[in-house]
């Protein structure tokens, strides 16, 4: 064998980029923490379809608002019964921004009627109705674009807004995120089985306390993954209120497959008497 050639084999062990020994056993988690859950196939089998229900009648109407740097935002809004700077953004689930979120604005608009609804689309107009598309939009999510969303919500609400945030499964997630992100305007936030934030810091920067509901029997927003997060809240000098139910994820989705009526119900008594009581009629 030739000199040169000898010496073009040893640079090349160090040249040529190799493999990773150990190959990761899971996609790393990202701000919101849900779109792991997009790449197990698994996941799709706690979703495993969507199916059409009629039980309010549909209050509030399609706007859109502008964003920076974007497209206009897709939202469902309920108006208050009289002028009031309170608000709620509604967060969807992993389905996108269907009629059973719209319901569920429905629903939290008779109960509070003092207070504007605002469901937001953060899927730009795509709404799934089998877990394969809702996987591909959950796991395709723009996360800046999802941020700058949130900011022109608060935009749209302005500077003396007082806001809560609630949201399901990837709305969960979002809800938090969402009350980090809009500061000071936030007196609440509820999350329904939503993969919480994990940094200490950014849970530091919550101006409010947290409603966590969430099921013993889920599988990925496991009771450990629960106690870390009040672990986490506590170093963070932030308050929570959790409750675990005798159910599976997705538990309080109506339209769902692993839907619990007693517990769902159960979940909203308490969600209601939160809001009420972080977000008084004026």
């Amino acid at each position: 064998m030739k000199f040169t050639t000898l010496i073009a084999l040893f640079l090349s062990m160090f040249l040529i980029e190799k493999p990773a020994s150990t190959p990761p056993t899971s996609p790393p988690i990202t701000m919101c923490g849900m779109d792991q859950f997009a790449k197990d196939p698994s996941f799709m089998q706690t979703h495993p379809y969507v199916r059409s229900i009629s039980t309010f009648e549909v209050q509030g109407e399609m706007i859109q608002i502008p964003v920076e740097g974007g497209e206009k935002a897709n939202v469902y809004e309920i108006k208050a019964q009289n002028p009031s700077n309170q608000y709620m953004i509604i967060i969807h689930e992993w389905w996108g921004l269907n009629e059973n979120i719209k319901q569920q604005a429905d629903r939290l608009a008779k109960d509070l009627p003092h207070i504007h609804m605002l469901a937001v689309d953060m899927y730009d107009g795509k709404v799934a109705t089998t877990p394969q598309d809702a996987r591909t939009y959950m796991g395709g999510l723009d996360q800046n674009r999802a941020f700058a969303i949130v900011n022109a919500l608060s935009a749209y609400m302005g500077d003396e807004a007082e806001v809560a945030t609630i949201g399901w499964c990837f709305g969960g997630a979002w809800s938090l995120q969402s009350a980090m992100a809009l500061g000071e305007k936030v007196k609440g936030c509820v999350i329904y089985y939503g993969m919480p934030e994990r940094s200490v810091e950014k849970l530091k920067t919550l101006n409010s306390d947290v409603l966590g509901i969430f099921a013993k029997k889920d599988r990925y927003i496991t009771p450990a993954v629960v106690e870390v997060f009040e672990e986490n809240m506590k170093k963070a000098g932030k308050a929570i209120t959790v409750h675990q139910f005798d159910a599976d994820h997705a538990f309080a989705n109506p339209s769902g497959a692993r839907y619990q009526e007693k517990e769902a119900e159960e979940a909203y008594a308490l969600t209601l008497a939160y809001l009420k009581e972080h977000l008084q009629a004026e």
